[in-house]
């Protein structure tokens, strides 16, 4: 079977999710072929085709290109008639629909059984490149483009339920708000969650006696609103308070650095809290088996891949009921959760934590990590995906 994937770009170092479903689906005797805005001539792991570039202050330039363009979809001549055909039908300008060939014009060329788009968004104005290569459509929803984007552009998913056949989303959650944006009851569906490399993160248990040393907090995110990151230093402010003494760190980079530390030099905490900016992955493991207590009190959150490390490694884990984080975590069995824009419940729960008996500590960690090494494996995350695919359609 030939699988076509959509990216912004080739994934990256911290993209496991992607690397590892690739390589799954070539094991399992798949072809696969990523389409990407950006090329990463460091990228291997399987053909690529960049898009067109779009010369928007150079117009010969731009005409050049669209004069190649042309060139290469003479041989694709009744694909291209039949998406024009079905772009009319989906009430598109003229304009719009000349823009749309040219930017899926490297897809337009690709023979493919199945079109996955590795986020909605990437969906919106190619929603019939599929139906006009005569392949399957899928489609993934990983948080911020089913949570967050639809509230700033209302319907605009209207012509991908249309065109999707099928949806694939890494949390319950995710499919509930699709619905909730329009997704039609009866479109096939499978949730397919992260996972992570067990091997990687195999850890003895830590000693989860710490309440009278300096507990060490992480937090593992990019540093952006959505996240949660003021309402967890809000949160530790009442910590410090009760006499807990404590260093945070936060690991990642990100627009909010600012206002971020704005709070932490408001908050008082500037003697506690550390950015550490970006790590790789052997740092960042490095980093969680010094730590106490993971927290991860997101605002909007489709899973997150460090939650699910930090337990795997026996971390003691503090997370938002965001999303998929109520499924990565099961509270009070193998961390907790905690309601979102609560700080003050937040703070509570932080402190309780810290003061359960020794027992119960290590109770929650060898429940999150039996769970993890059981439910969040690569393998069968890359088994999932070859099933995904699998599933006639009739």
């Amino acid at each position: 079977m030939k699988i076509g994937l959509v990216l912004s770009k080739p994934p990256g170092y911290s993209e496991t999710f992607f690397i590892s479903k690739i390589k799954g689906l070539q094991e399992g005797g798949h072809s696969v072929m990523l389409f990407v805005q950006k090329e990463d001539k460091e990228f291997s792991l399987c053909p690529v085709l960049v898009a067109p570039k779009v010369f928007k202050k150079n117009l010969l330039f731009q005409l050049g290109s669209n004069i190649l363009i042309g060139i290469k979809l003479l041989g694709y001549f009744k694909r291209v008639l039949k998406f024009i055909k079905l772009e009319k039908e989906g009430h598109r300008s003229n304009k719009q629909i000349l823009k749309n060939i040219f930017n899926n014009s490297h897809i337009l060329r690709a023979d493919l059984d199945w079109l996955h788009f590795g986020f909605a968004t990437m969906a919106l104005q190619s929603e019939y490149v599929a139906k006009a290569m005569e392949a399957k459509m899928a489609v993934s929803f990983r948080g911020f483009d089913i949570a967050i984007y639809p509230l700033k552009h209302v319907n605009c998913y209207r012509l991908l339920w249309e065109n999707v056949d099928k949806v694939h989303a890494i949390s319950d959650d995710l499919i509930q708000l699709a619905y909730k944006q329009g997704m039609p009851e009866e479109t096939l569906y499978e949730k397919i969650t992260p996972a992570i490399d067990i091997q990687k993160f195999k850890c003895v248990i830590k000693n989860q006696d710490f309440q009278k040393k300096t507990i060490q907090f992480i937090t593992i995110a990019r540093l952006h609103w959505k996240k949660g990151i003021i309402s967890t230093l809000e949160a530790l402010v009442k910590v410090k308070e009760a006499g807990i003494n404590f260093t945070y760190n936060i690991v990642g980079e990100g627009s909010e650095y600012e206002n971020i530390a704005f709070a932490i030099y408001q908050l008082e905490l500037s003697n506690h809290v550390r950015f550490l900016g970006r790590k790789n992955a052997g740092e960042i493991i490095k980093l969680l088996k010094q730590s106490n207590i993971y927290i991860q009190y997101s605002i909007s959150e489709g899973f997150c891949n460090a939650v699910l490390e930090a337990q795997a490694l026996g971390l003691l884990c503090i997370a938002s009921d965001a999303e998929g984080l109520q499924e990565n975590i099961l509270h009070n069995k193998t961390g907790w959760i905690v309601p979102k824009r609560k700080p003050n419940l937040l703070a509570k729960t932080i402190m309780d934590v810290i003061h359960l008996p020794l027992e119960e500590k290590e109770c929650i960690s060898k429940n999150a990590q039996e769970r993890i090494e059981k439910k969040f494996t690569i393998e069968k995350q890359q088994q999932e995906f070859v099933k995904f695919y699998g599933t006639s359609i009739s």
